[in-house]
């Protein structure tokens, strides 16, 4: 790339969106790629007192950075993939998945002997979840959760202020905020399967970015092992329409060229849960994401998600 072209990487605010904006202008300066940064509140970051799901889905973390693109005041906008819609707006595209962190949800906590799994004592999580709250109904329902909103540091407080007893989240973020020593329990993603996405950062650019600046961003900073199991779990996810207001999840992994995907949908309630996996080759990643979708909205799905969007209105 001409050493004169920089590339303008756009993020929001959050300490834990900057740590991953930081990570990839990290990687772009080592392949002697000139950034620059800027960085804006969206929907999700100013509206606190109100759940993910009443805001919708669509756009909650993603809408003004777009803009943005889309203006061509950025490149690419930096983002936790398990915060992008299934499906994003005509003209923009992802165009590179990083190294994925370890997937799996944790507990923190302020209390070191924190446990959930005590049935004698009243025991309260935090969480914004939907998927987390359904979750825990399932295999947790003596648990009662709460809703937290905020960024990282902001939910601790809250947490260490009485509004709960311990926060569900993601691992990546609390590992990439040097905060593991709070962790009381990890959840098995085979029980506890994540959100898609999640442990990923997904890079986002407009159809108009030039070819030349799309192929070197993607050549430094795509891993195509993470790109085939993202493909698979977009694809679940888009065949559910779905996004983060839904109780939605799927994990794929790899094994050689074998791809592996688990997902399924849970009731609210967390009384009903379906779920199934699929197994194929790497370069069928989308098509064994929607083969997963189409089965979980046969056997009950299609009318399960009319169930919760109607509880959700």
């Amino acid at each position: 790339m001409d050493i004169m072209t920089k590339i303008r990487i756009g993020s929001r605010k959050s300490k834990l969106a900057m740590w991953q904006t930081y990570y990839v202008q990290d990687r772009l300066n080592k392949d002697g790629i000139d950034t620059e940064i800027f960085t804006m509140e969206t929907k999700g970051d100013k509206i606190l007192d109100t759940s993910i799901a009443k805001i919708g889905s669509k756009g909650v973390f993603t809408e003004e950075l777009e803009e943005q693109l889309a203006s061509g005041d950025i490149d690419i906008a930096v983002h936790s993939a398990k915060d992008m819609p299934s499906l994003l707006p005509d003209g923009f595209e992802l165009i590179a998945f990083t190294d994925r962190e370890k997937s799996e949800d944790v507990l923190v906590s302020h209390n070191p002997n924190l446990t959930i799994e005590d049935q004698s004592k009243k025991i309260t999580i935090g969480t914004s979840s939907v998927r987390r709250r359904a979750l825990l109904r399932l295999y947790y329902p003596h648990v009662e959760t709460v809703d937290i909103r905020g960024n990282l540091q902001t939910r601790i407080k809250k947490m260490k202020d009485g509004l709960c007893g311990g926060i569900m989240l993601a691992y990546a973020g609390v590992h990439r905020m040097n905060l593991e020593s709070m962790i009381v329990q990890s959840f098995p993603v085979n029980t506890f399967v994540p959100p898609v996405g999640q442990g990923c950062i997904a890079i986002e650019a407009a159809s108009t970015l030039p070819i030349k600046k799309r192929d070197s961003i993607r050549s430094c900073l795509n891993n195509p092992d993470s790109e085939a199991c993202l493909l698979a779990e977009r694809a679940f996810l888009r065949r559910l329409e779905g996004g983060c207001s839904i109780p939605a999840f799927a994990l794929a992994t790899l094994d050689g060229d074998t791809i592996s995907l688990s997902g399924g949908l849970v009731s609210l309630d967390g009384q009903k849960n379906i779920t199934s996996n699929r197994t194929g080759s790497r370069s069928e990643a989308a098509a064994i994401g929607e083969n997963l979708g189409n089965f979980i909205l046969s056997s009950g799905g299609k009318e399960l998600l009319a169930e919760i969007r109607s509880q959700q209105d």
